[in-house]
């Protein structure tokens, strides 16, 4: 969806005048901020000029035309919140590391080994052949791409579920019921994934229903059950970020803003275990309550 950003002849003049003068643009989208400009808009603004000049046309004179998606990621203040630690109702987890471009980080003592154990022991005879999303349909299909072995806990569905529940939304800085079903993915030797995102790509019609729902997933946590001998790394490739599979860790990571836009560097995957097995936690957070189908 587009919109029309209107500004004054006077400031079409100054962008053209500082751009002359060599100032950057990111220096003059800093200043048009500090004068109370959205920087949705700021950039938009920008990006037009810089457009416009780099092929010969004429520079905007009083408007522009906005299309968010056309625009680099916005990058909004993280949910997680800042500091080394976060002191949920029941636990005190570890904040280790952080990035910016995706915004991610890992943390220890998510869960307790007694923890990782029954959430093993509860997903076991659960398990089906992990599915990813069909580009074309929007449904869930066995694909090649992903080798693992999956199930989903309904939301809250027994005391020991809720608590965790409880405990992930804490640390996701969101309301429980904007959460999706804990998910347990099983890999046994050999399996990973290729690199995906967990956003709902919003151009495709499948997902138009779910995102009218609840809105777009947000952020996700990944917690790691079990000792993997070798291999089962989630990496993030346009990052350079590679996380080892340590039982009761976890990564987490965001990748939506409220300006409908999604962070194409959060692609991730599983690399393929090389000895032993992998067990993992997700949970996907969601804009709105999540509502299923």
């Amino acid at each position: 969806m587009s919109t029309i950003v209107r500004f004054s002849p006077d400031l079409s003049a100054w962008i053209s005048q500082n751009l002359d003068q060599g100032h950057t643009p990111a220096a003059l989208i800093a200043i048009m901020q500090e004068q109370q400009m959205e920087e949705i808009a700021a950039r938009a603004i920008m990006q037009a000029f810089v457009l416009a000049r780099q092929s010969g046309k004429a520079v905007p004179v009083d408007h522009v035309v906005l299309d968010a998606t056309s625009l680099d990621y916005l990058y909004p203040t993280p949910l997680l919140l800042p500091g080394t630690c976060i002191q949920t109702n029941d636990r005190r987890v570890l904040i280790s590391a952080r990035a910016q471009r995706p915004y991610l980080a890992t943390l220890s003592n998510v869960f307790s080994s007694e923890e990782c154990s029954e959430l093993i022991a509860l997903a076991r005879p659960r398990l089906s052949p992990s599915t990813i999303v069909d580009p074309v349909t929007g449904k869930n299909i066995i694909s090649e791409k992903r080798t693992s072995y999956g199930m989903f806990f309904k939301l809250n569905e027994s005391a020991f579920i809720a608590r965790l529940d409880k405990r992930i939304s804490e640390i996701m800085n969101l309301p429980v019921e904007h959460g999706e079903g804990i998910q347990i993915l099983y890999y046994p030797t050999g399996a990973g994934s290729e690199p995906h995102f967990d956003f709902l790509i919003p151009s495709n019609p499948g997902n138009q229903a779910s995102l009218d729902r609840s809105g777009q997933r947000c952020s996700t946590l990944v917690t790691y059950l079990n000792q993997v001998e070798a291999g089962g790394e989630t990496i993030f490739p346009e990052a350079g970020w590679s996380v080892s599979p340590i039982p009761g860790n976890a990564v987490y990571f965001e990748y939506a803003n409220s300006h409908g836009q999604v962070d194409h560097t959060s692609l991730h995957a599983s690399n393929p275990v090389i000895a032993g097995e992998k067990w993992v936690a997700t949970k996907w957070m969601r804009q709105r309550p999540f509502i299923s189908a």
